[in-house]
């Protein structure tokens, strides 16, 4: 049996370690709730469709009416009536008599059928047809598409426009959702400059920031650029304590180790505790996570592209639990 990849256990590991859907719930309208996630689940009220409907024009039927139906021996029908989309009853009619409806008419319960436009050969009030049709033939049940007490969209759902649309269709307007986390960013590094400055010789720009954010605010968080950390140990403390007291989560990119000292993961032990210390695997040494208290610290490589994917690979992994979505763990790439 293949042992699972270092990779993955760490990220489990890392996962296992933070609680689910550990952030404040507010309501939302649901016209400004794209891109949200439900922190309690819908339950449709009601059924949906409210009623029998008709899913194609044509005519209603008694399906006892046509069975025997063939080309050789067709049966003729009289026309009667209609219902169309919007009336709120369907007329009774008798055997050997039809009822002309569109789509959406709403239709009763019993063995009714309805032929279609294209098979009935109309001549005024009555038409004719040359094969039978079975009980229900396109009629769409009440309730088929949600029945009442149903849930519609669970805890953990990132609401995309068909679940909106899903959603709007029971008559909802306001839903609970999962507050958006906070998340506070550091890069870390003596050599390390904003990254508007023009860099001298032995300086680096801070294009991590920036890009963090971006995959914060992509991933369902609202970011927060603290800015430029230097090698100074109590400083950074004293700064990640302040940032971990007004926010969810910290992610810092870069100084791994300074001065022979595993810099990062000093860090993450003075504040909280560390769960994952590297990773034995390509890059994978900046990989360093841990938790203070409930809250997620995310540390990653100093090189931008590294940065990103180890972001990807754990960062994003940690707003999924904040948020309550249970996703698979991102697979690397």
């Amino acid at each position: 049996m293949n042992e699972p990849h270092p990779l993955v256990v760490a990220q489990q590991k890392f996962v296992d370690a933070l609680p689910l859907r550990s952030l404040r719930v507010e309501p939302c309208p649901l016209d400004q709730a794209l891109g949200r996630v439900l922190a309690q689940p819908v339950v449709a009220p009601f059924d949906t469709p409210p009623y029998h409907r008709v899913i194609v024009e044509g005519f209603l039927v008694h399906s006892q009416d046509t069975q025997g139906a063939s080309e050789n021996e067709p049966i003729t029908l009289s026309i009667v009536g209609e219902v169309m989309p919007g009336d709120r009853e369907c007329p009774s009619f008798g055997r050997g008599e039809a009822l002309r409806v569109a789509t959406g008419s709403i239709a009763p319960d019993g063995p009714y059928a309805v032929v279609r436009m294209f098979e009935a050969n109309q001549h005024g009030e009555r038409f004719s047809i040359s094969r039978p049709f079975p009980p229900r033939f396109f009629i769409e049940e009440r309730g088929c598409d949600l029945a009442r007490g149903v849930v519609a969209a669970p805890a953990g759902t990132l609401l995309d426009p068909a679940t909106i649309g899903t959603i709007a269709a029971l008559g909802i307007d306001r839903v609970d959702v999962t507050e958006k986390p906070r998340v506070t960013i550091y890069a870390s590094g003596d050599e390390v400059v904003p990254y508007t400055d023009l860099p001298t010789p032995g300086q680096i720009r801070d294009s991590n920031s920036v890009m963090l954010a971006a995959a914060v605010t992509a991933a369902g968080g609202v970011p927060t650029i603290a800015g430029i950390m230097r090698d100074d140990f109590e400083a950074f403390v004293s700064s990640l304590n302040g940032a971990i007291a007004r926010s969810d989560m910290v992610v810092i990119s870069g100084g791994t180790a300074v001065g022979g000292r595993d810099f990062i993961s000093d860090l993450v032990r003075s504040v909280g505790t560390l769960v994952v210390d590297g990773v034995p695997m390509r890059s994978g040494r900046p990989l360093i996570m841990g938790y203070a208290g409930i809250k997620p610290i995310v540390c990653v490589a100093g090189h931008p592209p590294e940065a990103l994917r180890g972001f990807r690979l754990f960062g994003v992994a940690a707003i999924d639990r904040l948020l309550g979505r249970e996703n698979a763990l991102p697979v690397d790439a």
